[in-house]
């Protein structure tokens, strides 16, 4: 009876000690997969990315913990509880065990607090961050003087189905959107037709343009480099193919691009969707019916289409 009882112990001992292994590793690599989040998400280029891909490190991470803990109970049971060979029964139902009972109300109510406290000082940030000053659709900026008209002024981001414009406050139309680096850039966001969404991922921002309303829109590039714009609604049937560059530049590279640009004259733009329209046409016009693409955007800089980007 004794040796029985040592034994016991001695596996509870050891159980125990298992058991705060698997924590102790648990915890480890779920703090790691928490760094090898970081790398999972494009470049940071904006001042709200670091914001964005630290709550997704921290999301993931206690994810991880989760994921493991529930994984790592059922290996537990099936080594420790399992059931012998034949035997069908049931196991005796566990009731009454108040410890049990309060760590798995805590813990949820603890990380659920946690992640939604994060998350709410994420947003309001990102909140912060954004533009604290309302256009008016209908009012013209005056040109004075390049840099001031840039800082002050927003940047009319017009989105069809399925092309971009940008339209400047000194009157320049582009088919790729300019901006320079570590400078607030203010932008209305505008639609002609449906819901498309203005989403740069090395950005980390997103915003979708609802028709019928002209959206007040801010960020701060501060990387330089080709960015990919994409719409993240969906728009219809080319709507993949409404995406075009953003081009973050120093101060002085922008500046000659908007006094080089202002002379040019009004040419067709960027407008990949219709170009694979027109060749439905000329094959027939077969397959499932589809809206016609907007007509191409007339912009002072149609920018190339096949140019590489970061992200």
């Amino acid at each position: 009876m004794n040796t029985k009882i040592r034994r016991i112990k001695k596996s509870g001992f050891s159980k125990t000690y298992i058991i705060i292994i698997a924590v102790i590793l648990n915890i480890g690599l779920s703090l790691l997969m928490g760094y090898w989040s970081y790398s999972w998400l494009p470049i940071q280029a904006s001042e709200a990315s670091h914001y964005v891909d630290n709550l997704f490190a921290f999301e993931t991470t206690i994810g991880t913990f989760i994921f493991l803990g529930c994984t790592g109970t059922m290996a537990w049971i099936l080594v420790f509880n399992r059931a012998p060979k034949y035997d069908e029964s049931n196991g005796e139902p566990l009731e009454g065990n108040l410890k049990l009972e309060i760590i798995w109300t805590i813990v949820p109510l603890l990380l659920v607090l946690g992640i939604s406290t994060y998350s709410t000082r994420v947003n309001y940030k990102l909140e912060n961050l954004g533009s604290k000053i309302k256009y008016d659709y209908g009012a013209e900026v005056p040109f004075v003087e390049e840099k001031k008209v840039f800082d002050y002024g927003p940047i009319d981001v017009i989105s069809r189905q399925w092309n971009w414009e940008f339209v400047y406050p000194n009157g320049i139309h582009s088919s790729e959107l300019h901006l320079p680096v570590d400078k607030k850039s203010n932008f209305r966001l505008i639609t002609e037709d449906v819901i498309h969404s203005f989403y740069v991922p090395a950005f980390r921002l997103k915003q979708d343009i609802i028709p019928g309303s002209v959206i007040t829109y801010s960020l701060t590039p501060t990387k330089e480099g080709v960015f990919r714009l994409r719409d993240a609604m969906f728009s219809g049937a080319y709507f993949s193919e409404n995406q075009t560059n953003v081009i973050v530049e120093s101060e002085e590279i922008f500046y000659k691009w908007i006094k080089e640009t202002v002379k040019k004259e009004l040419q067709n733009g960027l407008n990949p969707a219709g170009n694979l329209y027109q060749k439905r046409l000329r094959n027939g016009n077969r397959g499932w019916a589809t809206v016609k693409p907007a007509p191409d955007p007339k912009v002072n800089d149609a920018g190339i289409e096949s140019r590489p980007h970061d992200s």
